[in-house]
């Protein structure tokens, strides 16, 4: 007897599980093209990784030691949820000495890095259609993480024409009722733009006019700059909008401590009660050893900040000199941060020797790779036609990554 045949659809078991949700979000655009670099150099290719953004210089031995103290002294439970005294105490010193801030012990958190902070902050605050406004280019998690909150990413161009900064008039015209944050990323990823306090002050004069609108202020790359703008932040230039600013900051970059995980922010009180709250269901406290090393990072002595950000500058204008030499890139020099974003808008529509019409960054960029240079295309970062490149590698790396980028470059016609 032949077995009846099922005409029923069938239904894969985890597109039923998933959420929708996870549905909503993309994997990180950046760590995608990290990895595929690695997997490249694994299999025997010869790739200069100029995707990577995080400093290649080791975390300094006193912030070691200091993680290996608290190992051997039994610094290894559960801290309060979102940090230690003692790290807290050394964040409100930073930010009195370094910003001329002044915070309570309670508008302090610490989280498992910059990232969580911000997840927290709009864990905290976002409801279903509300709305963030994120000028572009912008560092690829930011719409990713609002839309895991269940928001909407309000994407504001802001081309290289504008040196990559918002103008008060965009952010006015971004604005709605539904918009709960401003995000500003400055020195930003990935093209390095800063904002003047003069700049700041004028975008204040917009958002006074909006009281519902709170800022981020992610000033991570706040060490890293080149002496074009001097850095400020927000809750500095416009003092009256402190009360709805969360400013943002970590150990990673300053520091080189990327793999210790621990970022903090301050900010009014209430908001950082319910960060906490969030916190507390989620990841718990950070880890203990690290929150002990970052309290000697904060704490410590400081030259070697200094002495990496002179590094950086010195690479910064040997890559940029280089990308000038390249006709078909059009490359702005960025202020601050570790990355160039050059425009390929140029190429666009080019055929390589091997036959690939150039249509997109997407292409681009795997041109690029097919010369053994690896980098991340622009779009995720919300801006087309462009690439982003690091200059955490060595000299040598940069200077061949630059010589293949040219040849690739070369090639199209």
């Amino acid at each position: 007897m032949p077995q009846a045949v099922s005409l029923a659809p069938q239904v894969d078991p985890l597109a039923r599980l998933l959420s929708s949700r996870a549905h909503a979000v993309k994997p990180s655009a950046s760590n995608a093209a990290a990895q595929r670099a690695r997997e490249l150099v694994a299999s025997g290719r010869k790739i200069v990784n100029l995707t990577v953004g995080e400093p290649d210089f080791e975390t300094p031995d006193n912030i070691k030691e200091a993680g290996i103290a608290a190992i051997r002294a039994g610094k290894t439970r559960y801290t309060t949820v979102d940090g230690t005294v003692e790290l807290k105490e050394a964040i409100k010193s930073k930010f009195l000495r370094e910003n001329n801030l002044a915070f309570a012990t309670e508008e302090i958190s610490v989280a498992c890095g910059a990232k969580h902070i911000i997840f927290n902050a709009f864990l905290a605050t976002i409801d279903a259609s509300d709305e963030v406004v994120i000028p572009a280019p912008h560092w690829v998690s930011y719409p990713e993480m609002v839309r895991f909150a269940g928001g909407n990413p309000v994407i504001v161009s802001c081309p290289q024409a504008q040196r990559f900064k918002l103008r008060p008039e965009q952010l006015e015209a971004a604005i709605t009722p539904r918009t709960k944050w401003l995000v500003l990323n400055a020195p930003g990823n990935p093209a390095g733009n800063m904002y003047s306090a003069a700049e700041l002050t004028a975008l204040g004069e917009v958002l006074r006019r909006h009281p519902h609108v709170w800022i981020l202020s992610d000033d991570i790359y706040e060490h890293i700059t080149y002496g074009v703008t001097t850095f400020s932040t927000m809750a500095l230039a416009v003092p009256d909008l402190r009360e709805r600013t969360l400013t943002i900051n970590g150990v990673s970059k300053a520091y080189c401590m990327t793999g210790w995980r621990i970022g903090f922010a301050a900010g009014p009180k209430g908001l950082i009660k319910e960060m906490a709250k969030i916190q507390s269901q989620s990841t718990s406290s950070p880890s203990a050893i690290s929150q002990a090393a970052a309290t000697e990072a904060l704490n410590g002595p400081q030259h070697h900040v200094g002495e990496h950000a002179r590094e950086f500058a010195h690479r910064m204008k040997l890559v940029s000199a280089e990308f000038a030499k390249i006709p078909e890139l059009d490359c702005a020099v960025p202020e601050g941060a570790f990355y160039l974003f050059p425009s390929c808008a140029k190429v666009i529509g080019k055929k390589s020797s091997a036959g690939t019409v150039i249509r997109t960054d997407f292409d681009m960029v795997d041109h690029l790779l097919n010369f053994g240079v690896a980098t991340v295309s622009g779009t995720p970062f919300g801006m087309a036609p462009h690439f982003r490149i690091s200059i955490a590698a060595s000299e040598p790396a940069l200077l061949e990554g630059c010589r293949q980028i040219a040849a690739a470059c070369a090639d199209l016609g």
